[in-house]
């Protein structure tokens, strides 16, 4: 028989193999309130905490977890220190998406080898429970993207931070598993750089594209392309403004964020509709459509599992592709500047990001921009 030789490129080695997110760490201005915030809205758990009482001096940080979602808040705790600076700037926001690997080391001179600005070199933090490795890159604005080992580690998240003691009285979990996907938004004319970032220096492909035409509302209008690893564990959107009447929900972020970062995070749910009403009584505020955006709800995705009534007392939207459908809802942005927000989403075999409801959807963003006067 003869020998059958595979095409390259079905053989080439993953150069930056990711096992998924391994922590969002945000910038924030008091990170107790705001690990308060998320223990009691969100329903996130304090899993573990660094500050002065641990050894470190200069910044306070609050883990909390969900399901796989793991947030770190940060807030320093001197005015002339860096991190100070960046919420001066940028209001509360997130710095660091930080990717699970096996191996830091590797992961950092691979993408700093095709181009990547590096941001910390490869290090190794030990404690009672092991060691774990990490490094950093750069990314858009000042958004950065840390590799980290813990194959090795067995601590609460990573050494120096101690242990959450006891139970949490505070959080209620709402059924929230792991991180979809996270969204970043660039200027004008820079999303193709950035795709181009995460194709050659990370090894990512295209997954989705969506352009003017796609998303788009009588005032406004934007750019996507989504960018997935290898594995598919990790997928980021990348948005960018495009022409239309009147000011884009992303020129409204950069003008407030004062540069590119990441709008939203989106959350995985296997019961969104449980998700969102205990999420709704503990004071998250959603995004709302008209009503009418039901009225044909089925003409335009076939038959649901869920009933309709309950989607539109909640709020919450479906879209259908070849693979199956989706749930889908967003919140209000989740601090004062008009910047980030959530997503909750429920996947029934849909592997998209509900084009069907770019415009009802956009069109409720430009609802709240027009309240804010920002349209």
């Amino acid at each position: 028989m003869p020998q059958i030789l595979e095409h390259p490129a079905a053989v080439e080695k993953d150069f930056l193999p990711l096992n998924g997110t391994d922590y969002v760490e945000f910038y924030v201005g008091n990170a107790r309130q705001a690990a308060h915030y998320y223990r009691s809205a969100f329903g996130f758990s304090l899993a573990a905490y660094r500050g002065p009482e641990t050894g470190t001096r200069d910044r306070a940080s609050y883990v909390v977890t969900q399901g796989k979602i793991r947030f770190v808040l940060t807030t320093p705790l001197d005015p002339e220190h860096p991190i100070a600076d960046h919420i001066l700037l940028h209001g509360d926001g997130v710095h660091d998406i930080a990717l699970w690997v096996d191996d830091a080391e590797s992961a950092w001179r691979e993408t700093t080898r095709r181009g990547a600005r590096s941001m910390r070199e490869p290090e190794t933090l030990r404690d009672e429970h092991g060691e774990a490795r990490i490094a950093s890159i750069a990314a858009y604005g000042e958004t950065i993207h840390s590799f980290v080992e813990r194959r090795n580690y067995s601590g609460p998240f990573l050494p120096g931070f101690t242990a959450a003691v006891g139970g949490d009285a505070v959080a209620r979990p709402v059924g929230l598993k792991h991180i979809d996907h996270i969204v970043g938004n660039v200027g004008w004319g820079q999303m193709d750089h950035w795709v181009e970032f995460y194709r050659d220096v990370m090894g990512f492909k295209m997954f989705k594209h969506f352009d003017d035409k796609d998303i788009s509302t009588e005032y406004s209008a934007l750019m996507s392309k989504v960018m997935s690893n290898g594995n598919e564990r990790v997928k980021f959107p990348i948005n960018e403004p495009a022409s239309g009447k009147r000011k884009s929900q992303i020129e409204e972020y950069l003008e407030f964020y004062h540069g590119p970062g990441v709008q939203h995070i989106a959350m995985a749910t296997d019961d969104i509709i449980a998700t969102v009403s205990a999420l709704r009584l503990q004071g998250v505020d959603f995004l709302r459509v008209p009503s009418t955006y039901y009225d044909d709800l089925t003409a335009r995705t076939g038959a649901i599992d869920e009933p309709l009534a309950e989607l539109r007392e909640l709020g919450i939207l479906v879209d259908r592709d070849d693979e199956g459908y989706m749930l889908q809802i967003f919140t209000r942005p989740v601090a004062d500047r008009p910047t980030l927000f959530y997503e909750v989403i429920q996947r029934k075999g849909s592997r998209s990001f509900g084009k069907g409801n770019f415009k009802a959807l956009f069109e409720a963003i430009e609802r709240e921009q027009a309240r804010r006067g920002n349209l």
